[in-house]
């Protein structure tokens, strides 16, 4: 009988594991629409709109937008919220330059919100291990977004900033103790919050207390900032008159009606002391003029000359003027803020020369290629910089002048603090662009007197022209495109804010701390994608 053999079994080989999908994001037209609402929060929290409460869930969309994506993903997210924010928000520079400069400027402002969301998905495993990270993290970058929107390129743009979204909002208070980067911070974080709130499995109940912790967080940092004190007003009073004496026209051949703007901000003074001369109003100590308010060079031009000396003889104190300034050099012009003396006239050693023009508008870089881009190209002249801060000492205040959008600028406005100014004053003409424009301005100068403590005033040849306490708080605005002329005692001095001492060292601490955290996630991410490289594939299809 043959007997069976068996024959051992040759061992199976066990099938390779099956790659997991791994942590997923949203799905792609949730990111899509995050992203575009984002934006959309973004443009509706600031001026004119003025909806504060919206940039901190703006902030949050898009880090949930991003979250767990692709890098190119996160920066077309971030790129697709920038501009469903800048291309409304400076729809008004359309007004003068034309369509294609305004679309150039928005797509460059938008670049840095793509980096925003670049930077969302870098730091997605640092989320995923430590989600409690996620409010230091979002305030991080989008201090450092502004940092370096704010500088670069040609000077840096700094519209469109978080903090000047929270001109109504208890954040605002913050500006006292770390300027415009800290109301920045402290938005982006509580963003950062409720991004990490909303980001779990609320099937699970072990996770509440988490959650719970998030949202203290997200409600102490809209609402703590209340408590913060802001800097008290010293006791001394002087009374100053601003002046809006409008222009026959907007648009930008405001230029060609020069000797009118004169002429009416000539006559709304010598109204203003007919009135001081019956008794119906008080003497003001110090008149301001807008910027642009003599286009016409009055150093050079005698009529000029005369009509504001007529205008500060009448009423008898200096006159800080807006006056452009013609230079040896054909072409060159300077943006000047001149006291003018009722006796003496024109005082040359109180005189400020603009520290930064507008690249593109008040000097035009590149000018052969822009005159491919815009039309307009060469009605923008040279206009030559200033070297010195805008200290104006005149007999009853000593001001802090900066021009139009040098309030955007944190260094620009903290010189003149740091030089002796008393008050500052924002002389601006809004002319070319539109009332939104001049709303987006006086956010700023509100958060100005806040940071450093001193009260402000705004004063623009077409409005919006005001007051603004150390609190935040405007007083007397005036309409839009109207003439108008405003008395008001404003408190001088008082002691220098703990922003002020410290200047730009906590925007650079948070610059610094953000370069760290995204250096920190690279091993995290080489980890991710080695231990699962079909991650990153899975995740992106979702």
């Amino acid at each position: 009988m043959n007997s069976l053999t068996l024959q051992p079994t040759p061992p199976v080989a066990a099938p390779d594991p099956v790659p997991t999908a791994g942590p997923r994001p949203l799905r792609r037209w949730i990111s899509v629409a995050a992203a575009c609402a984002a934006g959309a929060g973004l443009l509706l929290s600031l001026p004119p709109y003025g909806l504060w409460f919206l940039a901190p869930v703006a902030v949050a969309l898009l880090a949930a937008a991003t979250h767990r994506r692709r890098l190119r993903a996160g920066l077309g997210l971030g790129m697709l919220a920038g501009l469903v924010l800048f291309v409304p928000l400076l729809d008004w520079t359309n007004l003068a330059a034309g369509w294609l400069p305004w679309i150039m400027l928005s797509l460059a402002q938008a670049g840095y919100l793509a980096l925003v969301g670049l930077a969302g998905a870098w730091l997605s495993p640092l989320h995923d291990r430590w989600r409690v990270l996620w409010p230091l993290t979002a305030g991080l970058l989008w201090v450092t977004q502004e940092a370096l929107r704010d500088r670069a390129p040609f000077g840096g743009f700094p519209w469109g900033r978080l903090a000047f979204s929270q001109g109504d909002a208890p954040a605002l208070r913050l500006a006292v103790l770390g300027g415009a980067p800290l109301v920045t911070f402290a938005v982006a974080a509580a963003g950062g919050a409720l991004v990490a709130l909303a980001w779990r499995r609320w099937s699970r109940p072990r996770t509440w207390a988490g959650a719970a912790g998030f949202a203290a967080v997200a409600a102490v940092l809209v609402a703590g900032p209340a408590l913060v004190p802001v800097a008290t007003p010293a006791g001394e009073t002087r009374t100053v008159a601003i002046v809006q004496g409008n222009v026959p026209r907007l648009g930008l051949d405001f230029n060609a009606q020069r000797a009118a703007v004169l002429l009416n901000h000539v006559r709304a003074t010598q109204n203003l002391a007919d009135e001081v001369r019956l008794g119906r109003k008080p003497k003001p100590e110090l008149v301001i003029w807008p910027e642009n308010s003599s286009d016409i060079d009055p150093l050079r031009n005698p009529d000029a000359a005369q009509q504001i000396a007529a205008a500060a003889t009448a009423i008898g104190v200096p006159i800080l003027v807006g006056a452009v300034l013609r230079g040896d050099v054909p072409g060159e012009i300077r943006n000047a803020g001149i006291l003018w003396k009722p006796v003496t006239g024109p005082d040359l050693d109180q005189v400020y020369i603009k520290r930064h023009p507008v690249p593109f508008a008040e000097y035009m870089p590149l000018r052969p290629i822009a005159r491919v881009v815009s039309a307009k190209a060469d009605l923008v002249k040279n206009m030559v910089a200033g070297q010195t801060p805008g200290v104006v000492r005149t007999p009853a205040i000593t001001v802090g002048d900066v021009i139009c959008f040098e309030v955007a600028y944190d260094s620009i406005v903290r010189d003149t603090v740091t030089g002796g100014a008393q008050i500052l004053a924002v002389q601006t003409n809004n002319a070319t662009f539109n009332e939104a424009e001049a709303r987006q301005q006086l956010a700023m100068v509100r958060l100005r007197a806040v940071e450093h403590g001193r009260e402000a005033v705004m004063v623009s040849t077409v409005g919006v022209s005001a007051f603004v306490g150390t609190d935040g708080r405007v007083h007397s605005p005036t309409g839009f495109n109207v003439a108008a002329v405003v008395l008001r005692g404003i408190h001088v001095g008082g002691p220098r804010t703990l922003a002020t001492r410290l200047g730009h060292w906590p925007e650079l601490a948070a610059v610094g701390l953000a370069v760290l955290l995204l250096a920190l996630a690279a091993p995290m991410r080489r980890r991710r994608n080695g231990d699962n490289p079909a991650a990153e594939h899975t995740t992106e299809e979702r």
